[in-house]
């Protein structure tokens, strides 16, 4: 999307549906694009456009920042802005560490037995496979994996895992034009899903977890050879601004959380 489009999209939304100026609603607007893909590492977030399509504060907006900084989805350079982070090697190694705590316990434990939401996002990452649209085997992938931990049917853990999934949109940014990154996952879902639905749980967490290894691997690879190279320039942002690749890791914002 080109920011003419993100900023009239945004004004939309707003218009229809309105919510108290709180910085844990402009977080979850921000946490949502950037997870959709549509804010890519790098880009800058401008105080001025954010505050007049959402029509709010400066201090509400502020008080969003801090909240997704703190959630390393955001970062602060010193004298130059707000920008959607770029995760580093360890940013992904913590990722997938959070992974491996919500998904297995979320397959083992639910009282679930059924898993629609899971079979949706099989069929739709099929058909894009089908499609060589690779941006939607990524989303598909996504949701597979929201679905997973909604099976627990906790709010609390659906928000962390959204959390998560929007660093892992980051990371994934890089991979955005590789295919053969995306495609093996897809049947791997289909798998872990009947294993799932057939009754052998254990099977399934089994196959979940050597995913989730076999993942982070190739993410971890993938990193190191983007890091190697020249850094591309940025598709879209709001207010763009480059970022040394051999510049200090930027401080986080600073501010107060907004409660949970």
């Amino acid at each position: 999307m080109t920011l003419g489009e993100i900023l009239s999209d945004l004004r939309r939304e707003t218009a229809v549906v309105r919510h108290a100026e709180t910085g844990t609603w402009v977080a979850s607007v921000l946490r949502e694009r950037i997870g959709a893909g549509q804010l890519a590492p790098g880009a800058k977030l401008s105080e001025e456009a954010l505050c007049d399509v959402l029509r709010i504060s400066r201090n509400t907006l502020r008080e969003a920042f801090s909240t997704l900084a703190g959630e390393h989805i955001l970062t602060r350079i010193p004298n130059r802005g707000v920008f959607v982070a770029r995760p580093t090697a360890d940013d992904i190694r913590e990722i997938y560490r959070v992974r491996r705590f919500l998904e297995p316990a979320a397959l083992l434990w639910t009282p679930q037995t059924g898993a629609p939401l899971l079979h949706a996002a099989v069929t739709r990452a099929r058909a894009a496979r089908d499609a060589s649209h690779v941006a939607g085997m990524a989303s598909a992938n996504q949701d597979f994996h929201c679905g997973v931990v909604a099976l627990a049917g906790s709010e609390r853990l659906s928000l962390q895992m959204s959390q998560v999934l929007a660093e892992m949109r980051l990371v994934f940014h890089s991979m955005a034009a590789d295919p053969a990154f995306h495609e093996p996952y897809i049947e791997r879902n289909a798998h872990i899903l009947g294993l799932f639905e057939s009754g052998n749980r254990a099977g399934a967490v089994s196959a979940l977890a050597e995913y989730l290894d076999r993942a982070e691997a190739r993410l971890l690879v993938a990193h190191a050879a983007a890091t190697r190279a020249p850094a591309p320039a940025l598709q879209q942002t709001l207010a763009p601004a480059p970022r040394s690749r051999d510049s200090a890791r930027p401080e986080p914002v600073r501010g107060r959380r907004q409660g949970t």
